[in-house]
């Protein structure tokens, strides 16, 4: 099957879930090679900014398999993963429970979460409002929420060897070691990120305050940390 399309709204959700049960079985091996384990401290990162204390339930949406999830028991928390694809909670190999799920209608109740952490997914969701709304949704007034997404560099040469790695050694190693019209399609699809100007945006519409924006690496990639807000959105 060729992903390596960008897909119309109306057809991005069964696209996407598609793409990552192929790229499952391989897609921590890809992830390690494409960020040379720097992947490894930005989660470490968002982990962070979650400041959270011990037995907090927290909500790894996304959570592929389970690099954040398996961070997160270690800190102590009280974790559940979930993740539109059924390849990935299959290669998940995290302790923690996990679940199928739709970030546009998660089967969780109000209010259920004292945190949520999200890896590299926002560009995957068909709506991202409606994903942002739900994120709220589903936390507690005061929750905590960290979002780690891919970011384009600021400095020119940096953004040279960016855009020549992630554009076009990247999908020839996925193509070695996966699916090479999967790993094409993950580069174009930062055409669906908003700006980091309007991506605070979104995160205080759906509901959330004190809102920090950090560029990792030099901008390699980027981490977006906020507190649900006390009055409803």
């Amino acid at each position: 099957m060729d992903f390596s399309q960008l897909p119309a709204a109306e057809g991005k959700t069964a696209h996407v879930q598609a793409m990552f049960d192929a790229i499952a079985p391989k897609y921590e091996l890809v992830n390690r090679l494409m960020t040379f384990g720097l992947d490894a401290r930005w989660r470490r990162a968002a982990l962070k900014q979650l400041s959270l204390a011990p037995g907090a339930k927290v909500l790894d949406l996304a959570t592929g398999t389970g690099d954040l999830s398996r961070g997160a028991s270690a800190l102590g928390f009280a974790v559940l993963g979930a993740d539109l694809s059924l390849g990935m909670l299959q290669a998940n190999t995290a302790s923690a429970p996990k679940v199928q799920a739709d970030v546009a209608a998660l089967a969780f109740g109000d209010a259920s979460f004292d945190g949520l952490i999200c890896g590299y997914a926002l560009r995957n969701f068909t709506d991202l409002q409606i994903a942002l709304n739900e994120m709220a949704r589903v936390l507690r007034p005061g929750a905590r929420l960290a979002l780690l997404e891919v970011c384009e560099p600021n400095q020119a040469f940096v953004k040279f060897g960016f855009n020549l790695w992630f554009r076009r050694v990247v999908p020839f190693i996925g193509g070695l070691l996966s699916d090479r019209s999967a790993y094409q399609y993950l580069p174009r699809s930062t055409t669906y990120l908003p700006s980091p100007e309007e991506l605070c945006a979104m995160v205080a519409a759906a509901g959330f305050t004190s809102i920090k924006h950090q560029r990792l690496s030099g901008g390699l990639s980027q981490l977006l940390s906020a507190t649900r807000s006390e009055a409803s959105s």
